[in-house]
């Protein structure tokens, strides 16, 4: 947002309201994640038995996750 959206990036921070906004898409980014990890079989139990295969789909729902936000709040 920073090299973005310079404007919303310095009224959020005059305004004492960017650690709001970051927070908010701390939830937001949350929220998306949980719906994706329990469609890739993100588990705790395949945390226990394969550590390996659990990084990589996590890795791959932040990284589709990460896509999602950056067109919604920082590209849009």
């Amino acid at each position: 947002m920073k090299e973005y959206r310079r404007a919303t990036y310095i009224t959020l921070l005059i305004s004492s309201r960017l650690d709001d906004y970051l927070d908010d898409t701390q939830e937001r980014m949350e929220r998306l994640t949980e719906p994706m990890k329990r469609a890739q079989g993100v588990t705790e139990q395949l945390k226990a038995e394969n550590v390996l295969e659990w990084v990589q789909r996590m890795n791959n729902v932040r990284l589709f996750a990460k896509e999602i936000m950056e067109k919604e709040i920082i590209f849009a």
